[in-house]
C-alpha cells in the first residue's frame, strides 16, 4: 500500500506513539484487504462502547491511547452505551471518560445521522455500527465499510481510512436483484423483509424492485435487519435510493421474495403475551416521528400499559421529545425514553423473560440471547399489550 512521506513519518513514530499505533492498525488493515492508499474521511462513528462488549481488555486498549495523548482529528461520535447495576455503570462511565479524553463527542447512538454526524452524498467515513453503515451507504450515498471499534478509532485519530471495499465504485454495484412479490407496507413488514434477506444474502449488495417505502424509517429498519441477520452493508431500491440508476451493470441473478417468506419471519417471532414482560421500540434508535407516533398511539389506547415500554433514542432526539411534550405523554402510560443506551448491549439477562418489539434487528439479537420475542407493528403492540 502506498504511503505519502508524511504517513511514513507517522508510521515511524515521528509524530508520537498514539498516531503511530493508530497508523499501524490502518496499514495492517489496508494490507489485508489490498488497499492502494489511505483516503481522508469526514467523520467517524465508533463501536465498542458498552462495557458488556469490551470488558476490561477493551478498556485497557482505550486507556493506552488516552494516556498517550491521542486526539481524534475528525468529528467522531459513539455507538450506544450499556446500562446495568452500579458496578457495571461505574465501568461504563469510565469507558465514556476515556473516549471523551480523546476529543470524541460522547453522544452514544446508533443513529448519529439524527444529530450532528450527518454525512452528505459521496463523503468517505469510518463508521462501525451496522445499521448506521447501512443508512450512510444506502440512503445517504456516503461511503464506509463496516469498521470494527479499533479500526474506526484509529481512522478517527489519523483522519484517514484504507481505500478498499465500499469506498470503491466497483464494489458499490449490485450483486443480486431482489423481486419483492410480498406486500410490504408497514414498519414491521420492512423489518421482516430485511430479516429474511439478511439470512438469505449474507454480504451481497441487493437491488430491490417493487417496493415503495412511505417513510425513510422503513428503509432504516430494512437495512438494520439485513445487517443484523446477515452482513449487508449497502443496498439499492429502484426509484428510491441515490445510487440505484447505476447499480445494475451486468446481468445478475434474480431472487423473489414471496408473501410466505415475510409471513414466516413474523410467525417465527410470535411468542405469547404471557411470556412478554417488556415492550421495546427504537432499534435502531427512534426518530422524533417514531416517538410522536408512540405518544399518539398511547393516547388512543387510553390506559397505562401493565408492562413497561422502553423507547431508546439519541440524546438529541429525546431533548426534542421532552420539549414537545411527547416524553410526558409516554411516561403517563408507563413508558420511558432511554437516551444514548441500548438494551441489546446491556446485561439484562435475568431482568426479563420476553420482549415485544417492532424491530427485526431486536428480534434477531434477543432471540439469540435466549429471550422470548414477539414481533409486530407498534400500533398492534400498544393496542394488544396487557
Amino acid at each position: 500500500m502506498y504511503l505519502t512521506k508524511e504517513e511514513e513519518l507517522v508510521l515511524a513514530g515521528e509524530y508520537g506513539y498514539a498516531l503511530q499505533k493508530a497508523m499501524e492498525i490502518l496499514v495492517a488493515l489496508g494490507e489485508i484487504y489490498g488497499a492502494d492508499r489511505l483516503i481522508p474521511i469526514k467523520s467517524a462513528q465508533i463501536a465498542g462502547v458498552s462495557y458488556k462488549n469490551i470488558g476490561d481488555a477493551g478498556m485497557e486498549f482505550l486507556r493506552d491511547f488516552a494516556d498517550a495523548g491521542a486526539k481524534v482529528s475528525v468529528y467522531t461520535t459513539l455507538n450506544p452505551a450499556g446500562i446495568g447495576d452500579d458496578e457495571f455503570m461505574e465501568k461504563q462511565r469510565e469507558v465514556l471518560e476515556l473516549y471523551r479524553a480523546m476529543g470524541i463527542e460522547t453522544t452514544s447512538t446508533c443513529t448519529p445521522y439524527y444529530g450532528a454526524n450527518l454525512p452528505k452524498f459521496g463523503d468517505h467515513l469510518a463508521w462501525s455500527e451496522s445499521s448506521a453503515v447501512s443508512f450512510a451507504n444506502s440512503i445517504v450515498g456516503a461511503r464506509t465499510n463496516r469498521e470494527g471499534g479499533p479500526s474506526s478509532l484509529a481512522a478517527a485519530i489519523v483522519g484517514k481510512t484504507p481505500n478498499y471495499g465500499l469506498h470503491l465504485d466497483e464494489n458499490r454495484k449490485a450483486t443480486v436483484v431482489v423481486k419483492v412479490e410480498a406486500k410490504v407496507r408497514t414498519f414491521v413488514d420492512y423489518s421482516a423483509l430485511g430479516y429474511h434477506l439478511g439470512k438469505t444474502l449474507g454480504n451481497d449488495v441487493p437491488y430491490l424492485r417493487r417496493i415503495q417505502p412511505e417513510r425513510v424509517e422503513f428503509l432504516k429498519e430494512l437495512g438494520a435487519a439485513m445487517a443484523a441477520s446477515g452482513s449487508v452493508a449497502l443496498y439499492h431500491v429502484e426509484g428510491e435510493t441515490p445510487e440505484y440508476r447505476d447499480a445494475v451493470t451486468d446481468k445478475l441473478e434474480t431472487i423473489t421474495v414471496e408473501e410466505s417468506d415475510v409471513k414466516a419471519v413474523r410467525e417465527a417471532f410470535s411468542d405469547d403475551w404471557g411470556d412478554i414482560d417488556i415492550i421495546l421500540v427504537g432499534c435502531p434508535h427512534a426518530s422524533l416521528a417514531e416517538i410522536k407516533e408512540i405518544a399518539e398511539l398511547l393516547k388512543m389506547r387510553g390506559r397505562p400499559l401493565k408492562i413497561p415500554l422502553f423507547i431508546t433514542a439519541s440524546r438529541a432526539v429525546k431533548a426534542l421529545a421532552d420539549s414537545l411534550g411527547y416524553t410526558e405523554t409516554i411516561e403517563r402510560y408507563n413508558g420511558r425514553i432511554i437516551a444514548d443506551s441500548c438494551l441489546v448491549v446491556s446485561p439484562i439477562k435475568g431482568w426479563y423473560r420476553g420482549i415485544a418489539t417492532n424491530s427485526g434487528k431486536s428480534a434477531f439479537y434477543f432471540r439469540s440471547f435466549g429471550f422470548k420475542v414477539r414481533l409486530d407493528d407498534a400500533e398492534k403492540l400498544i393496542k394488544e399489550a396487557p
